[in-house]
């Protein structure tokens, strides 16, 4: 299984009285996942799902790479990706849907760089996820422990147009 992991995007700053979970993608932050996701769709990115955080602008992030990546399914919300949530919890998501071949996870940090590590099998390893950074891992075990193996990473700042 092909794992894209999908930090979101350039969200508006916090607002007194406006909950964290409702702060909304700015324009910069669509135009920085647009980029990083057009790059993407040219190594033949095609989820077969699309998992996010129940947060808005993972929400808004995972519609973004839907529309880029031309996604007809349904995007699934999931506390698993929550920020709060364990890089356990967003694996035991991934397990109950092995019989996919590609799955893109919206998401925050960070659970994000954990979540590479723990896909990885390298606990130690410190991975910084910039906002609308992108990462493959290929996964083709699928018990307790994860053992993936690192295929790319993206950022903005490499995919310049």
């Amino acid at each position: 299984m092909q794992i894209y992991l999908l930090r979101h995007g350039i969200a508006e700053d916090p607002k007194p009285g406006r909950p964290d979970a409702e702060r909304p993608l700015t324009d910069e932050g669509r135009d920085k996942l647009r980029r990083v996701l057009k790059r993407a769709r040219t190594a033949d990115l095609d989820p077969s799902v699309i998992l996010s955080s129940p947060y808005r602008r993972a929400l808004e992030t995972a519609a973004v790479a839907a529309e880029i990546l031309a996604y007809k399914g349904e995007i699934v919300r999931t506390p698993a990706l929550a920020p709060e949530a364990s890089p356990f919890d967003a694996w035991e998501e991934i397990r109950k849907r092995k019989q996919e071949r590609a799955i893109l996870l919206s998401s925050h940090e960070p659970l994000m760089s954990s979540m590479v590590a723990f896909l990885l099998d390298s606990p130690t390893l410190r991975v910084e996820m910039k906002k609308a950074a992108l990462v493959r891992i290929d996964c083709d075990r699928f018990g307790p422990k994860a053992a993936g193996v690192l295929k790319w990473m993206l950022t903005p700042g490499v995919c310049l147009e």
